[in-house]
C-alpha cells in the first residue's frame, strides 16, 4: 500500500514536469525595418550554398565578440536551420553556461591543450612576444616597435577617412554582411590615430620595444594615461563610459532591412508563472568608450586638435586594445552607460587598459596556440571590464567572465592578474547571480527592448528576484529529480527493512 501511494505521489510530480506551459517564441512586434534571423532563413535556406555562406561568415567572428561561435556552435546552428527550427533559431542557442563550456573547450583539446590549459605551452610566462604576434594582436598603425618616435598632437590626423572597405561583404540574394557608417565615421582620422597612439604608448612596456612619444603643445608623454592627463589639463573633456549592447552574432542585413540576430544564453532563472521555463537573455557586449572634447574657450588655441571616440575591449579577434567605433549598431541592440568616469577616474580607467594590452600580449607569447586567439580560455570582452569595474566600484555587474586564472600568472603584469582573478568566473557552469545577469543589460527599462517576448521576462523575472520570491519557483527537472529522488529513497529503505 505504501509503495503504491509512493509511486501515485512520483507520478503526479512526473506529470507536474511535464506540464510546463507550452511558450511559443514571438515573431512580433519588431521594431520599423528589421526582420528575424528565422524570417530570413525561411525564405533563403533553400538557396543552393547559400546556408554555408552564411555560415561560413559567421564563423569567422563578429566585432562586438561575445558569441562563442566554436565547430559544435555552428554545427547546431546548421542543425536548426536545415531542419526548419525556425523557433529554435529564434533563441539560439539557448544554452547555459555549462553546456557552452565544453563546446568551447574541446577546440583546445584539438590544440593539444589540457582540460585546465594552464601555463605548460610551448612558451613559458616571460618570454617577449614574437614580431609576428605583435602585429597579429596590436594594431599601431604607422608606429613600430622597434621605432623610438615623437608624433605631435597638435595638427590634424592625416590618415585616411572611414571606408567600408574589408567591413561590408555582400553574400548575395539581397544579404549583406557588416555595418556601414555611424554619425562618428567623420572623424575617423582622428578616432583611428587616437587609437593608434594609445596602443603604441602601452607598448613601450613590452620587452623590446624602443621608446615612443606623444607630444602636445610640446609637451611629451610615454604613457596612456599621461596622454589623458595632458588632455585634461590643457582644457579637454576626457569621459569614459562603460558602456553595455545587446551583442550581434551575424552582422546581417537583409534587402535593405537589419536581421536580428541575438545569441542566447540560459540564465538558469526561471520565469514566474512559466511552468518553469527558464529566462533566457542575449549575451552582452562591453566595452569602454573614450569621449574627448576640447573647449577652445578654455584652452585660447594652445590645445591639440583633438575630438575623438574611441573604445577598449578583448575580442574575438585576439586583441585586447583600443579601436575606433564608428561602425553603425542596429538599433535592437540598444546601449546603456553603466558606468561613467571623469577626472582621475578617467585616467585610471586608461592606465589599466594600457597595463591589460601588455598582459594579453604576455599571455599571447606564452600561450601561442589558444583557440580563438585566446578568447574565452583568457576571458571575453566581459571579463577586462569586469575587473575594472571592481576596481574603481567595488562591485562586478556583467555575465559572463569566462577567463582561466590560471592562465594569468605572469609576475610582469601582478596588478592585471590580482584583478582578473578577484572577479566572478562563469566556467563552471555555477548559476550566476541575477544582479550580474540584470547588470549585463543595455537597458534598464526592460520595456524598451525590442526583441519579440523578452521585455514581458525580463519583467516578470526581475520583480520576482527584487521580492524575494524568485526562487519559489521550480523547473520541470526539479520536480522531475525530486519525485526519482523520493521513489529510490524509498525503495532503499523497504530494502533495509527487508534485509534486517
Amino acid at each position: 500500500m505504501r509503495l503504491t501511494r509512493t509511486l501515485a505521489l512520483v507520478c503526479i510530480l512526473v506529470a507536474a514536469s511535464g506540464c510546463r506551459k507550452t511558450y511559443v517564441v514571438p515573431e512580433a512586434p519588431m521594431p520599423p525595418n528589421t526582420i528575424l534571423l528565422s524570417q530570413m532563413m525561411r525564405q533563403l535556406s533553400a538557396r543552393p550554398g547559400f546556408t554555408n555562406t552564411l555560415l561560413d561568415e559567421v564563423d569567422k567572428g563578429s566585432k562586438a565578440g561575445a558569441a562563442f561561435m566554436s565547430p559544435a556552435l555552428i554545427d547546431e546552428l546548421r542543425k536548426r536551420i536545415l531542419g526548419s527550427d525556425w523557433q529554435g533559431l529564434d533563441r539560439f542557442p539557448g544554452w547555459t553556461m555549462r553546456e557552452i563550456n565544453p563546446t568551447v573547450r574541446v577546440v583546445g583539446h584539438v590544440a593539444g591543450k589540457s582540460d585546465k590549459l594552464e601555463a605548460t605551452a610551448a612558451v613559458h610566462p616571460g618570454a617577449p612576444a614574437s614580431e609576428a604576434q605583435e602585429h597579429e594582436y596590436l594594431d599601431l598603425g604607422p608606429y613600430a616597435l622597434n621605432n623610438a618616435e615623437t608624433i605631435s598632437l597638435d595638427e590634424p590626423s592625416s590618415l585616411p577617412p572611414f571606408s567600408t572597405a574589408g567591413l561590408v561583404t555582400d553574400l548575395g540574394d539581397g544579404v549583406v554582411r557588416g555595418d556601414g557608417p555611424n554619425d562618428l565615421a567623420p572623424e575617423h582620422a582622428e578616432n583611428q590615430r587616437l587609437a593608434d597612439i594609445l596602443n603604441r604608448l602601452a607598448a613601450n612596456k613590452l620587452e623590446g620595444a624602443k621608446t615612443f612619444t606623444a607630444s602636445m603643445a610640446e609637451t611629451p608623454t610615454t604613457t596612456p594615461q599621461g596622454l589623458m592627463q595632458q588632455l585634461i589639463a590643457a582644457g579637454a573633456t576626457v569621459t569614459v563610459d562603460d558602456a553595455r549592447y545587446f551583442a550581434n552574432f551575424a552582422h546581417v542585413h537583409y534587402n535593405g532591412e537589419d536581421v536580428m540576430a541575438p545569441f542566447w544564453i540560459d540564465s538558469q532563472l526561471i520565469v514566474p508563472e512559466s511552468g518553469g521555463r527558464h529566462l533566457l537573455v542575449p549575451a552582452s557586449h562591453a566595452e569602454y568608450e573614450w569621449h574627448i572634447r576640447l573647449n577652445p574657450k578654455i584652452c585660447a588655441g594652445l590645445c591639440p586638435r583633438i575630438n575623438a571616440d574611441i573604445s577598449y575591449y578583448f575580442g574575438v579577434d585576439g586583441k585586447s586594445e583600443w579601436r575606433t567605433m564608428d561602425t553603425l549598431d542596429q538599433p535592437w541592440v540598444l546601449e546603456r552607460n553603466a558606468h561613467e568616469y571623469t577626472g582621475a577616474q578617467a585616467v585610471e580607467v586608461t592606465r589599466l587598459a594600457g597595463l591589460m594590452t601588455v598582459a594579453y600580449m604576455h599571455l599571447h607569447a606564452a600561450h601561442p596556440t589558444l583557440p580563438f586567439g585566446g578568447y574565452y580560455a583568457l576571458g571575453v570582452c566581459q571579463d577586462g571590464v569586469s575587473a575594472i569595474e571592481r576596481k574603481l566600484t567595488g562591485e562586478v555587474t556583467l555575465f559572463p567572465n569566462t577567463a582561466d586564472d590560471a592562465l594569468f600568472n605572469d609576475a610582469r603584469d601582478a596588478e592585471i592578474n590580482a584583478l582578473m582573478a578577484a572577479i566572478p568566473k562563469d566556467r563552471d557552469g555555477l548559476p550566476p547571480e541575477p544582479a550580474r545577469i540584470f547588470g549585463s543589460l543595455p537597458t534598464t527599462n526592460f520595456d524598451a527592448i525590442t526583441i519579440p517576448g523578452l521585455a514581458a521576462d525580463l519583467n516578470a523575472t526581475y520583480s520576482a528576484w527584487k521580492s524575494g520570491n524568485l526562487n519559489h519557483d521550480h523547473s520541470a527537472r526539479f520536480y522531475l529529480a525530486l519525485g526519482i529522488g523520493l521513489l529510490l529513497g524509498f525503495i532503499l529503505i523497504r530494502r533495509k527493512r527487508r534485509s534486517a
